[in-house]
């Protein structure tokens, strides 16, 4: 018998990632006599390196490695060495694919090794984020704060929806190209006007996405990093914006889009609206020329995902850099002086590493903003064009959209992911990002890019995701409109106008409860976590020294009665007795959840 576990203290010190100079310390359990072992590291991409474990008391090899080479991925397992009648027989031990405990292997070419994450310093995010709960505004959908819905500046060849009703729907050509923009007239005073909504919902922050000036509706192609679209305000409206907020105490991130521009913006320009000679595509030696690369000028340029629509921009060229993240006169020195709390960045995998860490290099300088970075994939082991990331290993991202989340919780949810391969994959994910970036995860049920949540599971389940969504660690962020009740499949349904006038009282509730929550249970935004489950029922743990929050849940159509010795715990808990008291026999019904809070009592739990 050969026994490893990760996410056993017993087994592995510290849990989870390694930051640079630390000592990771593995012990290898046997009833093995006469066998020797060896603890095997291979760095990302690089040479393997082996230690010689010491043999302890009770079967116990055991090993320290301090790993002081640099941040980076590191893989490791075991090499175990056994006499046989025919001479010594290697054997290997590593991960299972799931995580913590591990599996044998008779061949080291078919070792599964486990992650060891090293980062080069911790990123604590400002105290704000941690605590906040974020809201997502699609601006253009949310609210026209203009008298009598007035439409501020309508765009060219666009069109506006006859009522807030209306379902949206793109005017496509036949080659599937969008030729007319629709727009329902959302703006910043219209923003400005519901922060008394978002602030009785227990908002704390929003996030908003693209307000510069664009041709589109979503703006994610930029025509103006300078300007805020017309359709939107003016420069005078955003600092009101800002200003109020602030004084609710309230905070603001904003969509930073930098991987490309728009066709017809004035860096390209190619329908000419800026000018016969202003932009790449109209002049040869316009400033902006080698920001892009054109194959057959100035029709087929290099696009973001083949869009024409979205020109790519070379972001290792050190004039869009100095523009984008300078000290003076660049798109972040502007828009930081209004006071903003932070930027996301979209598509943070079609940035390099160093042009991210120029943007939190200028961030610096105001120590209560925070960055976050859309990925959608564990950020702690991602390639994009066969580079791996290091984006979250320090001095860059201090978070990431927690996407691999959503699709857990949405997978648990419609049963087609146990709540054992739930309870596990969510752990791996805590044992593979560095602590800070973990708990600073920007939580999502959906977006601007994902069918809505009610979509996805329904009536039912939808409680169930909510709950899931403030009790799992990480910020919160709920998209506009899933507390009001709103549907769709993907873009552009998942996009429709606000329902101030047919809010879903129900699901409005389910939502201010559970914020509520998050704001009073100190344990939802600080404590530590693991998770445990038992047949289908998966239990949320959020615990400190003196106090737990647990969340079990019961996505299946029948009642489930919970036996204490049945459940399964990922890791020790040093309050067994009391969860005992609490689980044991707990009667779950059909389709439901049960939170509870336990207080440290007599130094016990």
């Amino acid at each position: 018998m050969y026994y490893y576990n990760s996410w056993d203290a017993d087994f592995k010190q510290p849990f989870g990632t390694i930051q640079v100079g630390q000592i990771m310390k593995v012990n290898l359990q046997t009833d093995k006599e006469n066998v020797t072992a060896k603890f095997i590291i291979r760095r990302d991409f690089g040479a393997r390196s082996e230690f010689d474990m010491q043999k302890l008391e009770g079967g116990i090899f055991s090993a320290s490695v301090k790993f002081d080479v640099g941040q980076g991925l590191y893989y490791y397992y075991f090499e175990i060495s056994e006499p046989t009648d025919w001479g010594i027989k290697k054997f290997y031990y590593g991960c299972s694919g799931l995580g913590g405990e591990g599996v044998l292997y008779m061949n080291e070419d078919d070792v599964r090794p486990y992650q060891a994450t090293i980062f080069s310093s911790k990123d604590v995010a400002p105290a704000w984020y941690r605590e906040a709960v974020f809201y997502q505004i699609f601006p253009d959908r949310f609210h026209n704060g203009n008298p009598e819905g007035k439409i501020n500046h309508p765009k060219p060849n666009s069109f506006i929806y006859a009522t807030k009703e209306d379902t949206p729907l793109y005017v496509k050509d036949e080659a599937g190209d969008v030729v007319r923009w629709d727009f329902f007239g959302g703006n910043i005073r219209g923003i400005i006007e519901k922060i008394p909504y978002l602030k009785e919902l227990g908002i704390t922050a929003l996030y908003l996405n693209p307000i510069f000036s664009a041709t589109s509706n979503h703006r994610y192609d930029t025509n103006d990093y300078l300007q805020i679209d017309s359709m939107l305000g003016t420069e005078e409206d955003f600092q009101e914006l800002v200003d109020v907020l602030h004084t609710e105490n309230m905070r603001i991130v904003l969509d930073g889009v930098f991987s490309h521009v728009g066709k017809d913006s004035r860096y390209f320009n190619l329908s000419g609206q800026y000018g016969s000679d202003v932009g790449a595509a109209k002049n040869p030696d316009s400033r902006y020329m080698d920001w892009f690369k054109f194959t057959e000028y100035p029709m087929n340029y290099k696009s973001w995902w083949g869009i024409k629509d979205l020109p790519e921009v070379d972001k290792d060229n050190p004039s869009f850099r100095d523009f984008i993240y300078g000290d003076t006169h660049s798109v972040l020195a502007k828009w930081n002086q209004f006071g903003i709390d932070g930027w996301r960045l979209d598509v943070a995998d079609e940035l390099p590493d160093s042009f991210i860490r120029g943007i939190r290099k200028n961030l610096s300088r105001y120590p209560e903003t925070i960055l976050i970075g859309e990925v959608w994939e564990d950020a702690s082991n991602k390639i994009s064009y066969g580079q791996r990331r290091n984006y979250i290993l320090g001095d860059s991202l201090q978070a990431v959209m927690n996407y691999p989340f959503r699709d857990l919780i949405i997978a648990y949810l419609t049963m087609t992911k146990t709540a054992q391969e739930l309870a596990y994959q969510m752990l791996v994910l805590s044992e593979n990002y560095p602590h800070d970036i973990f708990y600073n995860n920007f939580n999502n049920l959906g977006t601007h890019d994902t069918e809505r949540i009610l979509t996805m599971v329904g009536d039912e389940a939808n409680d169930l995701a909510v709950g899931m969504l403030f009790s799992l660690p990480g910020v919160p962020c709920v998209y506009y409109g899933d507390e009001a009740g709103l549907t769709g499949r993907k873009d552009p349904k998942n996009r429709k106008y606000f329902p101030w006038d047919n809010i879903h009282e129900l699901t409005y509730d389910l939502y201010h409860q559970w914020i509520a929550k998050r704001h009073s249970e100190k344990t939802l935004t600080q404590g530590k976590f693991t998770t445990f489950f038992q047949g289908d029922v998966l239990g949320i743990l959020r615990y400190t020294d003196c106090e737990a929050f647990v969340y079990v849940i019961n996505p299946t159509d029948a009642e489930v009665k919970l036996t204490f010795k049945e459940i399964h715990f990922l890791q020790k808990v040093s309050f067994t007795e009391r969860l005992a008291d609490c689980l044991d026999e707990l009667i779950l019904p059909a389709k439901s959840g049960q939170d509870f809070k336990i207080i440290k009592v007599e130094n016990k739990i």
